[in-house]
């Protein structure tokens, strides 16, 4: 199996552990000497450099382009309202208002209107890290407060993925647009789940969602040794892969609460982080196989 794939670690719901996953993959990884990119698409509330901590070498700005009205050219058609979905252009008496924010930046407007006076103008939704964490190469994606355009820094910040490496992606929680967005073009998906009514009424959603999308996936349990057997029952049922179960261990708590990686502060959860890559890169192969 080559080593350059794209694995991304999901949850349904916030606080089952994906960024745990996510950043002692990327650090046992690279202490076995990969080649190792994590990608922060979690642009809401990214939280991976609390962990790795990265030295950051540089940051670009992440811009968009909303319409811009030269009302001296304007007629005052309404076509640019017609053809928006978002409302985000509107017409109005002798007059055209443009909402920035409901903006998703198609360009339509641009297109319909009659006497060019629809320009594009750049504005900031977020920025993008770059930086190191010895050798693993982290990226992070931060939209700017206020702004609900999260797809558009996700991809942006998923652009320097890096074939030749095996690439971590930190996705954000839950099943809405950032989240397929986050996941296309990945060769795997890792879905962090708990063994509660709520975790599993997510993980469900999740599944659904990656079934959807056509993309490998298996499932790892958080805290596993809390709460009741339906979250395994329902993998069984389904015929989806625990790849890992991580026990409520205090120590496991204590180091996250200091930014720390556990791995680092518990080796003995190492064998664990690596039968799962290891298992993940088995279930690859299976599939190419039955490809060929």
């Amino acid at each position: 199996m080559p080593e350059n794939l794209t694995i991304a670690v999901a949850s349904g719901k916030g606080g089952t552990g994906k960024t745990t996953v996510a950043t002692n993959l990327a650090f046992l990884l690279g202490e076995q000497g990969k080649q190792v990119q994590y990608i922060d698409c979690d642009v809401e509330e990214p939280n991976g450099n609390i962990f790795l901590k990265p030295h950051v070498t540089d940051v670009k700005k992440v811009t968009i382009d909303v319409p811009r009205v030269d009302t001296n050219k304007c007629i005052h058609c309404g076509k640019c309202g017609d053809i928006c979905q978002y409302s985000a252009i509107v017409a109005v008496s002798d007059t055209v208002l443009t909402f920035e924010q409901l903006c998703h930046c198609c360009g339509g407007c641009r297109l319909v209107c009659p006497v060019d006076a629809i320009k594009p103008k750049p504005i900031q939704i977020g920025d993008v890290e770059y930086g190191y964490s010895d050798n693993i190469e982290c990226v992070t994606g931060r939209l700017k407060i206020g702004d609900i355009r999260s797809p558009a820094v996700i991809r942006r910040v998923k652009e320097k993925i890096n074939q030749y490496k095996i690439t971590i992606l930190d996705v954000p929680p839950g099943t809405s647009c950032p989240v397929v967005e986050a996941l296309k073009g990945t060769d795997f998906v890792l879905l962090v789940t708990e063994p509660t009514p709520f975790g599993l009424n997510d993980l469900k959603l999740a599944a659904e969602m990656v079934r959807k999308l056509g993309l490998m996936f298996a499932v790892v349990v958080n805290r596993s040794d809390i709460g009741d057997m339906n979250v395994r029952q329902y993998c069984e049922r389904e015929n989806i892969d625990i790849v890992l179960e991580i026990p409520d261990d205090r120590r496991i708590a204590e180091a996250y609460s200091r930014g720390r990686i556990i791995t680092d502060v518990v080796p003995e959860y190492k064998s664990g982080f690596a039968e799962l890559y290891e298992n993940l890169t088995d279930m690859l192969e299976v599939k190419l196989s039955e490809k060929k």
